[in-house]
């Protein structure tokens, strides 16, 4: 292989396949990246065996070829040259005054040259490397990229970080016509959100994403805006894989994919987690509900990170967050809202209201409650001029803390 690109390219392009290597694992090959010239550019591979991610980067490519290189080391090694061109040669030839490899040291060699930096690094041939899975067939849907990482945002962090049950550590995604909805529970709350497709899919279908890999979708997209192009999600016929495949940011680069196995499993039927029915409902301006719990968390986090909610009628209504630490003391705070329906009391965990309200993306949210036992229901208003249904993509349930008022 023997191909030349710009120091800058080649340096994004490893931070972003880098998230896929292997931390640690019982097979040391996941812990190198992929090299290989493929589509007139140069490819960059990387996989831990439950996601696999490529970049393709614009390059001059002479001689065809792959090789497998230390990860990290590349990484590391990459980031520190300067901004120039970067020659790589894995044809034979050592660096200017690098000794000659040691006889058994096994693999391939790399040379690099960047402005008057000249190294060689040991790799691997790249037949040793797990293969990239591919993705063919199956259903194929498009998201517009600021949609889907609003939607991860507010729907991934409901999603359980134990494996206890792996089914609750992914994401239940449904796919029909032109609507998508993104599901998430880990026992304590539950967060869905509803929207559109940017074209109708094919069939319904429905599996489970790793909220994992969901994650590094979101850290990824940032660099997808090149022009707003869509996001595109293959569904494996089989249902064991996805693939996500989007533009990469930034000139020289080509496009970015991922691909993810699915968790298999029966997800709850969330649908019925969800109170149909509420007594009181509080609309509060958003910021000023943040700030208040800000105020009541400092409190919360040595009184088991819990605060209480009052809501009261009246004209304006109020809406009331106490929070209590027995041998430090206890704040109250008051804040203006519109109330619908009779007093209402309730308690949260502080850190599941700090989460919730942050991904809102709205001015005003409506929280609505039963009974103190019963779970509490947050979802964000509609902003002037849009349809009043648009308030009700995204809902938000947390189970209440049982306390003694």
């Amino acid at each position: 292989m023997k191909v030349s690109c710009l120091q800058e390219n080649l340096n994004r392009g490893l931070g972003i396949v880098s998230h896929a290597v292997a931390a640690r694992t019982t097979l040391p090959i996941t812990q190198n990246v992929l090299l290989s010239t493929d589509q007139g550019g140069l490819r960059l591979s990387a996989t831990n065996l439950e996601i696999a991610m490529s970049v393709w980067i614009g390059a001059q490519v002479e001689e065809e070829g792959s090789l497998t290189v230390p990860a990290r080391l590349l990484n590391d090694f990459v980031s520190s040259l300067p901004a120039d061109r970067v020659d790589l040669d894995s044809t034979g030839g050592a660096a200017r005054g690098a000794p000659a490899r040691r006889e058994g040291s096994g693999g391939r060699v790399i040379h690099i040259k960047c402005a008057r930096v000249e190294t060689r690094i040991n790799g691997t041939d790249a037949d040793e490397f797990p293969p990239i899975p591919q993705v063919q067939g199956g259903v194929v849907v498009k998201f517009d990229p600021q949609v889907l990482r609003t939607t991860i945002g507010q729907v991934a962090i409901a999603a359980a970080t134990e494996d206890s049950r792996p089914v609750l550590t992914g994401v239940k995604v449904e796919l029909e016509g032109d609507r998508f909805t993104f599901a998430a529970a880990d026992g304590f709350r539950l967060a869905v959100r509803t929207g559109l497709l940017k074209e109708p899919c094919g069939e319904p279908v429905q599996f489970i994403l790793p909220a994992k890999t969901l994650a590094e979708v979101n850290r990824l997209l940032p660099d997808a805006s090149r022009g707003g192009e869509p996001v595109e999600l293959l569904v494996a016929p089989n249902k064991s894989q996805v693939l996500f495949r989007f533009a990469a940011g930034g000139a020289g680069h080509g496009q970015v994919e991922l691909v993810s196995q699915l968790i298999q499993g029966a997800f709850p039927n969330y649908k019925q987690l969800i109170p149909e029915a509420k007594q009181t409902r509080a609309t509060v301006r958003v910021a000023d509900f943040q700030r208040t719990v800000r105020t009541a968390s400092i409190f919360a986090r040595d009184g088991g990170g819990l605060v209480r909610i009052h809501v009261l009628p009246g004209s304006p209504g109020v809406l009331r967050a106490v929070a209590r630490a027995e041998e430090l003391g206890e704040t109250v705070s008051e804040l203006d809202a519109k109330v619908e329906g009779p007093e209402a009391k309730i308690a949260f965990s502080s850190r599941y209201l700090s989460e919730v309200l942050q991904v809102l993306g709205t001015d005003e949210v409506y929280l609505d409650v039963t009974t103190p036992s019963s779970p509490g229901v947050f979802r964000p208003v509609a902003a002037a001029g849009q349809n009043g249904a648009d308030s009700l993509v995204y809902t938000h349930v947390i189970m209440p803390m049982f306390v003694q008022w």
